[in-house]
């Protein structure tokens, strides 16, 4: 009942299944450094940031048609690339996509990004408390949509600078 009146961020008439290329950040429970520091521009990863490395990679054993894009494990949150092929690897077509009616929407299925999220999150956490540790993620994540290649290569860039940038970062 806490999340009731919780606003989606998610793209109102955008089915989260459908092939694309997302860049996904979710964050730590207030933001605690659970998965490591940043030392000297580079990212020393914990125990429990390198559980979380590892499981990411998990991801295409887990859900139908994803490839991975470049990924990034920081002190308190993650950044990745994740990209969504149809069964037919076919090119998203964003024009007959344009007026999708939003109810249809409402409930996220099987391998669409909130389902890989959910999964990948429930994952570590899993995995983290039965080795006695004491972690949790903030509720939900942020998605953007990357829509052409210029978009794919300055998310790659700023994934790849993460741990140079750490000092600017909002996330720090």
């Amino acid at each position: 009942m806490e999340h009731r009146n919780r606003i989606s961020l998610r793209l109102p008439n955008w089915d989260y299944s459908w092939a694309g290329v997302y860049f996904i950040t979710t964050c730590t429970k207030d933001r605690n450094y659970y998965f490591g520091n940043v030392v000297n521009g580079e990212m020393i990863l914990t125990n429990i940031g390198a559980i979380a490395d590892v499981l990411w990679h998990e991801i295409p054993s887990h859900s139908k048609n994803v490839e991975l894009g470049p990924f990034i494990v920081m002190p308190n949150h993650i950044h990745g690339i994740l990209m969504l092929k149809n069964d037919k690897d076919e090119v998203i077509d964003y024009e007959a996509r344009k007026n999708i009616d939003v109810k249809r929407f409402q409930n996220p299925g099987k391998n669409s990004i909130s389902s890989i999220v959910g999964g990948y999150k429930a994952s570590v956490t899993k995995h983290l408390r039965r080795m006695g540790y004491i972690f949790a993620w903030q509720t939900g994540f942020y998605d953007e949509i990357i829509r052409d290649v210029n978009a794919y290569y300055n998310v790659k860039r700023y994934i790849e600078n993460n741990p140079r940038n750490w000092k600017e970062d909002e996330y720090c």
